[in-house]
């Protein structure tokens, strides 16, 4: 396994939770994330760009604290995982967004009410991962053979995506949305924002917190093959939590970048089916061969650019 020594104290993880929760709270209350709007392309451009130069930097820092405190060594070796792992996440969760692209038009949520869905999507996934992240570092550490499992189920799992790549999943026989539907008063019909009325005393949710928790388990589906993913690059617990973040915090930034050109990207899929199974075939193989960090990289970003370029190659051949 790639992880060395955990090397991150007390105050560091304090000091990332901070930030995080410092940067939800001004895209609540201070630009503009709970007025209803319709997010243009240009807006979430410019909070991807944000999202991934502030994971850049904090990556530079990372390593320029770890020269210092622990050698060049480590240091170089910490920032090419935290680079790694938020790659990792930042291509898994683009398959997030095909099924949020078919969630909220299977519900028609207009433009303006999908940004209050994906805040309190992020807000719910922030929850889950960091729990999640915990579980999944004390298994591995307690139960070294667990990674092999993981290597298996990550192997399975791209090939099952691979097979399905092409079939769109029904949402009103998703088992989620049916319980939801057999135990809470729904009342049908456009509500705006809201996720609850009231009607004659008594509360109801509306279809757009259908919606939410739709989106929520979603997350937590993807979540089960992504944090496995990124445990072949890294054991630290607080490498895979902050790039987990950062991929998660630009999340909704780059649902809306691509919203209306998805379907230009319908190759991707085959492409992070191929990820999940070469990482999966990585960590199966480790008591054999040791791949160094730089090469998983190299292979992960090959296999993403790759997918992408033919993607829009089919695309244009087909648009001519």
């Amino acid at each position: 396994m790639n992880g060395l020594e955990q090397f991150a104290t007390a105050p560091m993880w304090a000091g990332f939770v901070v930030f995080v929760l410092a940067m939800l709270a001004l895209d609540l209350y201070v630009f503009g994330g709970d007025k209803a709007h319709k997010v243009t392309v240009r807006e979430a451009g410019t909070w991807s760009l944000i999202w991934f130069s502030l994971a850049l930097l904090f990556n530079a820092g990372l390593w320029w604290y770890l020269q210092g405190a622990v050698g060049p060594e480590i240091a170089e070796r910490k920032a090419l995982e935290f680079l790694s792992g938020y790659l990792i996440e930042k291509a898994l969760s683009v398959d997030n967004i095909f099924i949020f692209l078919l969630i909220f038009s299977s519900f028609h949520v207009k433009p303006e009410y999908q940004r209050r869905v994906l805040i309190y999507g992020v807000l719910g996934a922030i929850v889950m991962r960091a729990v999640m992240i915990m579980a999944g570092a004390w298994v591995v550490s307690e139960f070294s053979w667990m990674l092999y499992v993981f290597g298996a189920f990550l192997a399975i799992t791209g090939i099952r995506m691979m097979v399905a790549a092409d079939h769109e999943p029904d949402l009103q026989k998703n088992p989620v949305l049916r319980l939801a539907r057999r135990h809470l008063r729904v009342s049908e019909g456009d509500h705006g924002e809201k996720f609850f009325v009231f009607k004659d005393g008594l509360r109801y949710v509306t279809p757009l917190f259908l919606v939410l928790i739709l989106i929520e388990a979603t997350d937590l589906v993807f979540a089960v093959d992504s944090i496995p993913a990124i445990f072949a690059i890294t054991s630290d617990p607080f490498i895979v939590f902050t790039s987990n973040m950062f991929a998660i915090l630009g999340l909704r930034a780059l649902y809306f970048l691509l919203a209306d050109i998805a379907g230009r990207f319908h190759l991707l899929k085959y492409g992070l089916a191929l990820v999940l199974i070469f990482i999966g075939a990585k960590m199966l193989i480790m008591p054999w061969f040791h791949m160094p960090v730089h090469i998983s990289l190299a292979v992960v970003a090959t296999l993403i650019a790759g997918s992408v370029l033919a993607s829009l190659y089919a695309t244009r051949k087909s648009n001519n």
